[in-house]
């Protein structure tokens, strides 16, 4: 296994994380705003305000798109441990 696989297999791994994690982040994301901006109009400061609401977003988004992220990670991990006598072997 040479440098190149490895910065291949590390490239791969950080797509796939930012692949899988990027829609829950980004609902947090815009949930958190949502929400701030309904603090700030309202001038309610409750701290656990934006809990909720991301909780249930991300829970959503999960039971929606739970399966891709799961068959996503399960793929990567069945051909990288398929792969792994061609990277010993050294390609």
């Amino acid at each position: 296994m040479n440098q190149d696989t490895v910065v291949s297999l590390a490239t791969q791994a950080m797509t796939l994380a930012i692949e899988v994690a990027g829609p829950m982040m980004l609902v947090g994301l815009v949930i958190g705003l949502v929400v701030s901006i309904f603090q700030a109009v309202t001038s309610i400061q409750e701290q656990s305000l934006s809990f909720i609401p991301k909780i249930i977003g991300l829970a959503a988004l999960i039971v929606l798109l739970g399966p891709w992220m799961l068959d996503q990670l399960v793929n990567y991990a069945s051909n990288l441990y398929l792969s792994i006598p061609q990277l010993i072997n050294g390609g």
